[in-house]
């Protein structure tokens, strides 16, 4: 008998990029759990990044939620039976696409903060772009679940956004890039971060275990396994 599998919903395209990884690291798991031919069962939203980007840049939140609902919608009609918000920037309008459907949503600060707990850690270093570590939707979130949060200061700041938009988004990876995260992330350990948290999908295109001294938390898998947890179960 063919194991019962629940249909995930991807709301992705920001970038497309990080959501190609979405779709491997889901049908991966799935052949792994369930052996044979088995994959993910999904439905996917692409929206255009340009346009989301451009929302972004203007501070127009309520559009890129409204655009971003509409989609959800469009989802849960597909078939549905929850939702992965392919990005981690886009959970500032987290609330605005949870009100538009009936099915949950799996956040991601959520899901990174039950691994980080795991694991032990009280304080870890968020990676992301602009709006993720300076604003306070996603930082709160994971401090409402006991973790203390660091983000990069300065110049440290502006470069991690910037190797995102400028390269990460677009698939170029350069060495000099992953230097000088891996030199943030130095700093962020030196101001007493126990642990990163790769809080940008892209990220994990650049970075990874291997290249810095303390635990790595990259949430594109995090999601992608808590997914696949909710399908099967």
């Amino acid at each position: 008998m063919a194991p019962t599998m629940r249909r995930i919903g991807l709301l992705g395209g920001m970038s497309w990029e990080s959501t190609a990884l979405y779709y491997r690291l889901l049908n991966e798991e799935v052949r792994m759990r369930l052996g044979g031919f088995h994959s993910a069962r999904l439905v996917l939203a692409s929206v255009d990044f340009a346009d989301v980007e451009a929302m972004q840049a203007a501070g127009d939140w309520a559009a890129a939620g409204a655009l971003l609902a509409d989609e959800a919608r469009n989802l849960q009609v597909a078939g549905a039976e929850c939702l992965v918000l392919c990005t981690n920037t886009m959970h500032k309008v987290a609330d605005a696409i949870e009100a538009a459907v009936d099915i949950p949503l799996l956040h991601l600060a959520d899901v990174t903060a039950d691994a980080v707990r795991h694991a032990g850690l009280e304080r870890v270093a968020l990676l992301g772009t602009r709006f993720t570590m300076e604003q306070p939707f996603y930082v709160d979130r994971l401090r409402g679940h006991g973790i203390d949060v660091l983000v990069p200061d300065g110049d440290d700041l502006t470069l991690v956004h910037h190797v995102i938009y400028d390269e990460l988004v677009l698939g170029v990876v350069r060495d000099e890039s992953r230097a000088a995260y891996v030199d943030v992330v130095r700093r962020l350990v030196e101001r007493g971060a126990e642990g990163v948290v790769l809080g940008c999908t892209e990220i994990e295109l650049l970075i990874g275990p291997d290249d810095v001294t303390v635990p790595v938390f990259a949430t594109t898998r995090l999601h992608a396994l808590a997914a696949v947890d909710f399908a099967l179960s």
